[in-house]
């Protein structure tokens, strides 16, 4: 249990509180590159409770300002995209990308109030289909050099999603090795499409094994953590009768990412980003070690479970996630369809927008979850005192590369050379991928 002093802090991620100061310290994805396709760039962004819009200019170049035009707060993001930046159509106060007002066009000839008001405004970086942020003070990190990031990006697709609770909540499940053993149970083995919850009906590593099979009959794994400089790696160990172990390798990176296998061939890197702190997005980038990826195809999996423009889910609360109760009983654990996302945002929304945790009872197989929390807390603290924050050391990132997230089989007494051997062969077989290494 938590006290809920200690469940404000680090749930709370508005302008001011303790949490929301130290999230500004790294790149936050802000919104994805397709929202500014189309003949007018200009998209709203509420971020960190902040919000915000978003715009490219008559050059091309991005812009993110403060949405409420600071004469009386009238809405830019019905700006008129005029001279590089928005001019708002309720007086012509006209802003450009650094949020400086630069004309008052219906003050007296001559005026300079004009000087004097500036907006807010944030640093962006666009990065293989995502619009990164830095809301922080000083300088902004340099980015490290993930596989996601590091990839071309005809090797990554790049998509959202809405999910109704707190950042925490939704990064949690994320941590837990045991959940998909029992959230993503499948009854029936074979594959019955290739979509996103494919990973959890492959056939497992180096064995005739189905996935589905093996999380089902394996529920109890041991759970390695190990604190890194990007923030934990995990690693699952799935004993089987016959001698070896499945060894599933995922990783927080820090403050609220994570990165795990989604197959042999592919990995997800997934931040969950506070919209407020009752809302969040999951963006996702799927990255390839084989080939290039289909964009279109992966694009119209996730449009068919989803509405725009604002990316929710088509199932949630109001329609009881799609529940079923007779392929509760044949078909998967949940009810809820084959789309594991759905099992998640069950799982995240259900306990409320914010979890109560001085009703929570942590036991072992929460180590990783226990861990972080940890973790974040002594950052919370670091920044508040200046101090050392994971992955950003003396203001610098740290040249972090990979991380490794693979799925191995391995004999029992030599389980902890396989998954790094995996990742390598991969590599070794990858174009953009030959010349990295991961941590």
């Amino acid at each position: 249990m938590l006290s809920k002093d200690i469940n404000d802090l680090i749930t709370q991620t508005g302008s001011g509180t303790p949490c929301g100061k130290l999230m500004r310290q790294y790149w936050q994805p802000a919104a994805l590159s397709d929202e500014l396709e189309g003949p007018r760039p200009v998209v709203p962004v509420r971020l960190l409770g902040e919000d915000l819009v978003l715009f490219r200019d008559n050059d091309g170049e991005l812009g993110l300002i403060g949405r409420h035009c600071p004469h009386r707060g009238a809405d830019l993001c019905h700006g008129r995209r005029e001279d590089n930046g928005l001019r708002c159509p309720f007086h012509g106060w006209h802003f450009d990308r650094s949020g400086q007002c630069v004309e008052q066009p219906g003050e007296p000839e001559g005026s300079t109030m004009h000087e004097q008001i500036k907006t807010a405004s944030y640093p962006v970086v666009e990065k293989n289909g995502i619009v990164f942020a830095f809301m922080g003070e000083g300088a902004p990190p340099p980015f490290p050099e993930l596989d996601c990031f590091v990839a071309p990006d005809t090797h990554v697709f790049a998509f959202k999603g809405l999910w109704e609770c707190n950042w925490l909540q939704a990064m949690e499940v994320g941590i837990d090795p045991v959940h998909a053993s029992f959230l993503h149970r499948f009854l029936q083995d074979e594959d019955p499409a290739d979509s996103y919850g494919k990973q959890f009906r492959d056939t497992a590593a180096n064995t005739e094994m189905p996935m589905t099979q093996l999380l089902r009959e394996y529920p109890r794994p041991d759970i390695e953590v190990e604190e890194t400089d990007y923030g934990l790696r995990l690693i699952a160990l799935r004993h089987l009768d016959d001698g070896r172990t499945h060894v599933r390798v995922t990783n927080q990176i820090f403050p609220e990412a994570i990165c795990i296998p989604m197959s042999n061939d592919m990995t997800i890197t997934q931040w969950h980003v506070p919209v407020d702190d009752e809302t969040c997005y999951w963006y996702s980038m799927f990255t390839s070690f084989a080939g290039p990826v289909n964009k279109q195809l992966m694009r119209e999996q996730r449009l068919a479970e989803h509405r725009l423009p604002d990316y929710a889910p088509l199932k949630n609360k109001r329609n009881n996630y799609g529940f079923n109760p007779a392929e509760q009983e044949a078909e998967t654990y949940t009810g809820m369809g084959l789309d594991i996302n759905v099992h998640d945002q069950w799982a995240v929304e259900s306990p409320g927008p914010v979890f109560d945790r001085t009703n929570e009872h942590l036991a072992t197989s929460d180590k990783a979850i226990i861990a972080y929390r940890r973790m974040l807390r002594r950052a919370i603290d670091a920044v508040g005192e200046g101090g050392h924050l994971p992955g950003i050391p003396n203001g610098e990132a740290l040249n972090t590369k990979g991380p490794v997230a693979v799925d191995a089989i391995a004999p029992d007494a030599d389980w902890q050379a396989v998954w790094r051997d995996r990742d390598a062969d991969r590599r070794d077989g990858c174009s953009w991928a030959s010349a990295t290494a991961g941590n």
